[in-house]
């Protein structure tokens, strides 16, 4: 019987890269599924209204996206809070400084969506849409000095025309329509 030949160390690497580049991908977002719910739970509160729930949010959402550093809609998520701190500070510098880290962020988040974000699904929907639909609904809440507005417009056109949506849930499908509503007033 003949030898197998060995690997080299570097097709040994390329492997574990791959395997671990896949289980980020195809894995819970981070260890502790219980503190991501919380996280999105207190983030949608602080969304809604709530500014006394934002500061939670940005720093629970921060935790997470560092807990899985590369993964967009995590940043995402932080990068909206963050910007959502900017409604909560009287100074005008802080303001503008909470609202450039989290677009910031978010900028860094759509470049890092590749192919695999469309498949890769959070609560059913591609991460690839879920990182756009968070990113437009932060832009169209921006005020126009931020000339965010049509970047807004734009992902949000992406996310209901990708043929991934309508097999998304409804909850996803109603967010995205009010936003689009919302959009058009």
């Amino acid at each position: 019987m003949t030898a197998l030949p060995r690997p080299t160390f570097q097709v040994t690497a390329l492997a574990a890269a791959l395997l671990i580049g896949l289980a980020a991908l195809t894995g819970p977002a981070c260890a502790d599924e219980a503190a991501q719910r919380a996280a999105l739970a207190t983030f949608s509160q602080a969304r809604g209204g709530d500014d006394s729930r934002i500061d939670a949010a940005a720093t629970q959402l921060a935790a997470i996206s560092r807990a899985e550093p590369g993964h967009p809609l995590w940043l995402a998520y932080a990068g909206s809070a963050t910007a959502l701190q900017a409604r909560t500070t009287w100074a005008p510098w802080k303001k503008m400084a909470h609202a450039e880290d989290g677009l910031a962020q978010i900028d860094k988040a759509l470049a890092l969506l590749g192919v695999a974000h469309e498949t890769a699904l959070h609560n059913g929907v591609p991460v690839a849409l879920e990182t756009k639909l968070t990113a437009a609904s932060t832009f169209l809440a921006l005020p126009s000095m931020f000339n965010r507005g049509e970047r807004g417009r734009r992902l949000l056109d992406e996310v209901l025309k990708h043929p991934a949506y309508a097999g998304t849930p409804a909850g996803f499908q109603e967010t995205a329509r009010k936003l689009t509503a919302k959009a058009a007033s």
